[in-house]
Protein backbone atom coordinates (compact mmCIF):
# COMPACT_ATOMS: atom_id res chain seq x y z
CA UNK A 1 0.00 0.00 0.00
CA UNK A 2 1.52 3.51 -0.89
CA UNK A 3 0.33 6.37 1.09
CA UNK A 4 1.53 10.13 0.80
CA UNK A 5 1.64 12.44 2.65
CA UNK A 6 1.41 16.04 1.53
CA UNK A 7 2.54 19.03 3.19
CA UNK A 8 1.09 22.86 2.34
CA UNK A 9 2.84 25.64 4.08
CA UNK A 10 3.01 29.35 4.63
CA UNK A 11 6.60 31.12 3.87
CA UNK A 12 8.94 30.59 6.98
CA UNK A 13 6.88 28.13 8.74
CA UNK A 14 9.18 25.43 8.45
CA UNK A 15 7.03 23.00 6.31
CA UNK A 16 9.95 22.18 4.65
CA UNK A 17 11.89 20.83 6.88
CA UNK A 18 8.78 19.49 8.66
CA UNK A 19 8.77 17.23 5.68
CA UNK A 20 12.35 16.09 5.27
CA UNK A 21 12.52 14.78 8.54
CA UNK A 22 9.03 13.38 8.53
CA UNK A 23 10.02 11.53 5.08
CA UNK A 24 13.20 10.45 7.15
CA UNK A 25 11.49 9.29 10.18
CA UNK A 26 8.66 7.05 8.01
CA UNK A 27 11.60 6.07 5.75
CA UNK A 28 10.31 7.35 2.75
CA UNK A 29 11.68 9.86 0.03
CA UNK A 30 10.59 13.38 0.39
CA UNK A 31 9.87 15.63 -2.67
CA UNK A 32 9.99 19.13 -2.66
CA UNK A 33 12.67 21.30 -4.86
CA UNK A 34 12.97 18.15 -6.85
CA UNK A 35 8.97 18.49 -8.16
CA UNK A 36 11.08 20.93 -10.11
CA UNK A 37 13.94 19.11 -11.85
CA UNK A 38 11.38 16.09 -12.51
CA UNK A 39 8.74 18.39 -13.78
CA UNK A 40 11.59 20.07 -16.20
CA UNK A 41 12.28 16.46 -17.24
CA UNK A 42 8.64 15.77 -18.31
CA UNK A 43 8.05 18.85 -19.47
CA UNK A 44 11.21 20.03 -21.50
CA UNK A 45 11.02 23.37 -19.82
CA UNK A 46 14.13 24.28 -18.23
CA UNK A 47 14.18 24.02 -14.70
CA UNK A 48 14.62 28.30 -14.16
CA UNK A 49 12.23 29.00 -16.68
CA UNK A 50 9.69 26.67 -14.58
CA UNK A 51 10.15 28.33 -10.96
CA UNK A 52 9.93 32.01 -13.10
CA UNK A 53 6.67 30.85 -14.44
CA UNK A 54 5.36 29.76 -11.11
CA UNK A 55 6.16 32.51 -9.44
CA UNK A 56 4.06 35.01 -12.06
CA UNK A 57 0.64 35.38 -11.18
CA UNK A 58 -1.36 33.27 -14.10
CA UNK A 59 -3.94 34.71 -16.34
CA UNK A 60 -7.31 34.40 -15.53
CA UNK A 61 -9.45 31.38 -16.00
CA UNK A 62 -11.76 33.21 -18.90
CA UNK A 63 -8.46 34.42 -20.64
CA UNK A 64 -7.43 30.59 -20.80
CA UNK A 65 -10.70 29.67 -21.77
CA UNK A 66 -10.36 32.11 -25.40
CA UNK A 67 -6.67 30.85 -26.03
CA UNK A 68 -5.53 28.19 -28.62
CA UNK A 69 -3.20 26.98 -26.05
CA UNK A 70 -2.81 26.65 -22.39
CA UNK A 71 -0.38 29.45 -20.94
CA UNK A 72 2.62 28.15 -19.93
CA UNK A 73 2.03 28.13 -16.35
CA UNK A 74 -1.18 25.83 -16.89
CA UNK A 75 0.92 23.25 -19.07
CA UNK A 76 4.01 23.60 -15.77
CA UNK A 77 1.41 22.86 -13.45
CA UNK A 78 -0.01 20.12 -15.86
CA UNK A 79 3.51 18.53 -16.07
CA UNK A 80 3.60 18.82 -12.70
CA UNK A 81 0.57 17.33 -11.79
CA UNK A 82 1.67 14.27 -13.61
CA UNK A 83 4.95 14.08 -11.86
CA UNK A 84 2.85 13.89 -8.37
CA UNK A 85 0.80 11.43 -9.55
CA UNK A 86 3.24 9.11 -10.76
CA UNK A 87 6.24 9.59 -7.76
CA UNK A 88 2.41 8.95 -5.56
CA UNK A 89 1.54 5.74 -7.31
CA UNK A 90 5.26 4.38 -7.20
CA UNK A 91 5.79 4.58 -3.84
CA UNK A 92 4.96 6.03 -0.26
CA UNK A 93 6.26 9.64 -0.32
CA UNK A 94 6.03 12.88 1.84
CA UNK A 95 5.60 15.80 -1.31
CA UNK A 96 5.25 19.49 -0.09
CA UNK A 97 3.94 21.94 -2.15
CA UNK A 98 2.99 21.48 -5.58
CA UNK A 99 -0.66 21.66 -5.00
CA UNK A 100 -0.41 17.85 -4.15
CA UNK A 101 -3.54 17.64 -1.75
CA UNK A 102 -5.90 18.73 -5.19
CA UNK A 103 -3.89 17.09 -7.29
CA UNK A 104 -4.06 13.51 -5.22
CA UNK A 105 -7.84 14.04 -3.84
CA UNK A 106 -8.73 11.43 -5.21
CA UNK A 107 -6.19 9.06 -3.31
CA UNK A 108 -7.31 6.61 -0.67
CA UNK A 109 -4.36 6.53 1.60
CA UNK A 110 -3.50 10.44 1.52
CA UNK A 111 -2.77 12.56 4.47
CA UNK A 112 -2.59 16.35 4.14
CA UNK A 113 -0.98 18.64 6.37
CA UNK A 114 -1.08 22.71 6.97
CA UNK A 115 2.04 23.60 8.57
CA UNK A 116 1.63 27.81 10.18
CA UNK A 117 3.13 29.46 12.50
CA UNK A 118 2.63 33.24 13.76
CA UNK A 119 3.76 35.91 12.15
CA UNK A 120 6.91 36.99 14.30
CA UNK A 121 8.39 33.73 14.38
CA UNK A 122 8.33 33.13 10.64
CA UNK A 123 10.46 36.47 9.93
CA UNK A 124 12.29 35.20 12.72
CA UNK A 125 13.34 31.33 10.68
CA UNK A 126 13.53 33.44 7.68
CA UNK A 127 16.45 35.52 8.88
CA UNK A 128 18.28 33.90 10.92
CA UNK A 129 17.62 29.91 8.86
CA UNK A 130 16.85 30.61 5.96
CA UNK A 131 19.16 33.51 5.50
CA UNK A 132 17.17 35.13 2.74
CA UNK A 133 18.19 38.61 1.70
CA UNK A 134 15.89 41.06 2.24
CA UNK A 135 15.95 44.59 3.08
CA UNK A 136 12.02 44.26 4.44
CA UNK A 137 11.61 40.99 5.80
CA UNK A 138 7.84 41.55 6.54
CA UNK A 139 7.27 42.91 3.16
CA UNK A 140 9.04 40.00 1.73
CA UNK A 141 7.50 37.26 3.78
CA UNK A 142 3.91 38.98 2.90
CA UNK A 143 4.68 38.48 -0.62
CA UNK A 144 5.78 35.17 -0.74
CA UNK A 145 2.58 34.34 1.32
CA UNK A 146 0.59 35.76 -1.73
CA UNK A 147 2.34 34.42 -4.47
CA UNK A 148 1.56 31.06 -2.78
CA UNK A 149 -2.33 31.75 -1.92
CA UNK A 150 -2.51 32.91 -5.84
CA UNK A 151 -1.01 30.10 -6.89
CA UNK A 152 -2.84 27.53 -5.06
CA UNK A 153 -6.18 29.12 -5.44
CA UNK A 154 -5.55 29.35 -9.16
CA UNK A 155 -5.46 25.66 -9.35
CA UNK A 156 -7.15 24.29 -7.15
CA UNK A 157 -10.91 24.57 -5.63
CA UNK A 158 -9.70 24.71 -2.31
CA UNK A 159 -9.37 27.54 -0.23
CA UNK A 160 -5.25 28.18 0.78
CA UNK A 161 -5.10 27.04 4.57
CA UNK A 162 -8.77 26.43 5.46
CA UNK A 163 -8.35 23.97 8.01
CA UNK A 164 -11.29 21.88 6.60
CA UNK A 165 -9.26 20.92 3.75
CA UNK A 166 -6.67 19.08 5.68
CA UNK A 167 -6.44 16.46 8.15
CA UNK A 168 -4.25 18.26 10.39
CA UNK A 169 -3.18 21.78 10.94
CA UNK A 170 -0.29 22.24 12.84
CA UNK A 171 1.44 25.41 14.48
CA UNK A 172 5.28 24.97 14.01
CA UNK A 173 6.27 27.73 16.76
CA UNK A 174 6.02 24.02 18.90
CA UNK A 175 8.65 23.39 17.50
CA UNK A 176 9.90 21.31 14.53
CA UNK A 177 10.45 18.15 16.25
CA UNK A 178 7.11 18.37 17.47
CA UNK A 179 5.25 18.59 14.48
CA UNK A 180 7.36 15.59 12.83
CA UNK A 181 6.35 13.58 16.16
CA UNK A 182 2.64 14.56 15.60
CA UNK A 183 2.14 14.09 11.92
CA UNK A 184 4.11 10.63 12.57
CA UNK A 185 1.61 9.58 15.09
CA UNK A 186 -1.28 10.50 13.28
CA UNK A 187 0.07 8.60 9.97
CA UNK A 188 0.76 5.36 11.59
CA UNK A 189 -2.77 5.48 13.36
CA UNK A 190 -4.55 6.47 9.89
CA UNK A 191 -2.89 4.06 8.45
CA UNK A 192 -2.64 1.45 11.31
CA UNK A 193 1.13 0.17 11.08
Amino acid sequence: MNYTVVINREYGSGGRLIGRLLAEKLNIPCYDNDLIKLTAKQSGFSEDYIKEAMEKKTASLLYSLYMTSLPIADQIFLAQSQVITDLAQKESCVIVGGCADYVLKEKKDLIKVFIHAPFEKRLQRVREEYKEPAEDYKSYVTRMDKKRVTYYNYFTQYKWGNARDYNIALDSSAGINVCVDVICEYVRKYLEF
